[in-house]
């Protein structure tokens, strides 16, 4: 009898179309009588269905692409399919050290390995090499310089814009880029217990820098509050973005996408610092789980292990996503495609992670509000913090 796999896929092209083919080679390589129903979410959809409805748990979804900042809200509630077992099972012959060992150890706390990595690529400056060039202008090293570039290189009439911000409420990019310009400037966004710290010099700073930038008209793409990480990724690849803060993977998509306006026009470089501090990525990704409900576990398992291979692993990134293996991102071809693409383990050196803790996804809607307070109304940087922090503290 047929069995059908249920994958609650994040919304994004290149992750519908690379998991649709590689089920497809996995079915031929092993004869499986499987099919797969990939249901694809924005994030804020894919959190409800996968956590907040317990799909994971009751049996609706057998696979779920999961943020690793979810994974140990998903842990708590009892959600996932413990890995370790499998592997123990069913080996994957050169885990983990075909990975960088910051892809295989956030996901491995409580006892358990809850998540195989899927899709990578930390936050960098990316920017528009001919652009910048073409004004003379040096890649940014400050976000005051950042700031000026994005000035300098802002045309509206003809449709580019100097930078861009995802300012839509979904947990994402607008509460990383908070905590990314709180590291950057020396300070830390949450303590060493992993309770918030949003009152400090840094935070206050960091939030001035945003509230400005997101006001400048003279710097910013239109419509910031409607765009997500992908929206944002996407405007880039259609020519309208000179250099923004954004996810590795939307560099490589601008490079290898069939309708992107700047192939070979996009480089990356670390994101800028700020005063008294220096550059800082963030290393969130993506991974594969399988629900504690599956009843198709073993099915879901021999998938994980195929697409967790070299060739599919390479299909990742031919699809316009980052793949995760060291041998990827050493891959000739992909580096003919993407010049920058070896940059990724420089990447990942400078990396910092968000805390382990249930209530993360709580805790960074409350940024969320904070950052839409602070962009659509005239209550003082320190009284949003003081709020952001309280909300924070009592989330916990």
């Amino acid at each position: 009898m047929t069995r059908t796999l249920r994958i609650a896929v994040r919304k994004f092209g290149p992750f519908e179309t690379a998991i649709a083919k590689q089920f497809a080679d996995f079915v031929a390589a092993t004869g499986t009588d499987a099919v797969i129903e990939a249901v694809a979410m924005d994030l804020n959809p894919l959190h409800q269905a996968a956590i907040g409805d317990r799909g994971l748990a009751t049996g609706d979804w057998d696979v779920a692409f999961m943020a690793t900042d979810w994974l140990a809200e998903a842990h708590a509630d009892g959600l996932l399919e413990d890995l370790s077992p499998h592997l123990a099972r069913a080996p994957i012959a050169d885990f983990p050290d075909a990975w960088s060992p910051s892809l295989t150890t956030m996901q491995r706390f409580a006892g358990g390995f809850w998540g195989m990595p899927y899709h990578d690529g930390p936050e960098c400056l990316v920017y528009r090499r001919d652009l910048l060039d073409a004004a003379g202008i040096a890649v940014p090293t400050t976000w005051d310089e950042f700031h000026a570039a994005a000035r300098a290189l802002h045309r509206p009439e003809q449709e580019q814009y100097g930078t861009v911000l995802a300012l839509f409420p979904d947990g994402h990019n607008s509460f990383y880029d908070f905590c990314i310009h709180i590291w950057s400037r020396g300070g830390e966004p949450f303590d060493a217990a992993g309770r918030p710290a949003f009152t400090s010099p840094q935070a206050h700073a960091a939030l001035d820098f945003l509230r400005t930038l997101a006001a400048d008209t003279g710097a910013i793409a239109p419509g910031a509050r409607a765009l997500d990480s992908v929206k944002s990724g996407l405007l880039f690849a259609e020519g309208k973005v000179a250099l923004m803060a954004n996810w590795f993977g939307f560099a490589a998509y601008a490079d290898t996408a069939a309708d992107s306006q700047v192939k070979g026009l996009v480089d990356v470089a670390p994101l800028p610092a700020g005063p008294g501090g220096r550059s800082v990525s963030l290393n969130v990704f993506w991974v594969l789980t399988i629900g504690a409900g599956s009843r198709n576990k073993q099915l879901a398992w021999d998938f994980l292990r195929h697409c967790a291979t070299a060739p599919m692993d390479k299909l990742t990134t031919t699809e316009g996503a980052i793949g995760v293996r060291k041998s990827t991102w050493a891959d000739a071809e992909v580096n003919a495609l993407v010049p920058y693409y070896h940059r990724l383990d420089w990447l990942h050196e400078h990396a910092r992670e968000m805390p382990l803790t249930p209530k993360l996804a709580d805790i960074s809607h409350i940024v969320d509000a904070m950052l839409t307070a602070a962009v659509t109304t005239d209550t003082p940087t320190a009284e949003l913090l003081a709020a952001a922090q309280a909300e924070a503290e009592a989330a916990l």
